[in-house]
């Protein structure tokens, strides 16, 4: 039995957006899919940020007027190809603290997102609990 793949347990089609997307359309689409995540994406479909529930809130916290998700998004996004052993990922999901994981083909554009669900579904022996920060 071969070992399973990213391809395998991501999650298709990915809700993707662009950056100048109002944070209020963003967040009734997520609302509305009952998902965690969008993918900010350029014209050429690949990722340049991810806005996620927890982006949300920091919005409501901050209360603006008027804001895109460009200005909460996270920039630094972490992808993985489709062809990636789950077993491979789940370790640095895990060390990384990733709720969310852009799959991308080899040309970069977006193919599907791996959530910490899609992965505990696949690997039931996996631990996708966002290691506890250690206070001194």
């Amino acid at each position: 039995m071969s070992e399973q793949t990213v391809a395998d347990a991501m999650t298709t089609p990915v809700l993707t957006l662009d950056e100048e997307t109002p944070i209020e359309e963003a967040a009734a689409a997520m609302v509305d899919r009952r998902i965690e995540s969008v993918l900010v994406i350029d014209e050429a479909c690949r990722p340049q940020g991810i806005f996620t529930s927890t982006d949300a809130l920091r919005v409501v916290a901050d209360a603006p007027e008027e804001a895109t998700v460009a200005a909460y998004m996270t920039e630094d996004v972490v992808t993985v190809e489709a062809d990636e052993s789950l077993t491979a990922v789940a370790p640095m999901m895990v060390e990384e603290d990733l709720g969310h994981l852009p799959v991308t083909g080899p040309d970069g554009q977006v193919t599907g997102m791996l959530s910490r669900t899609d992965l505990t579904g696949h690997l039931p022996d996996v631990d996708a609990t966002p290691p506890t920060p250690h206070t001194d």
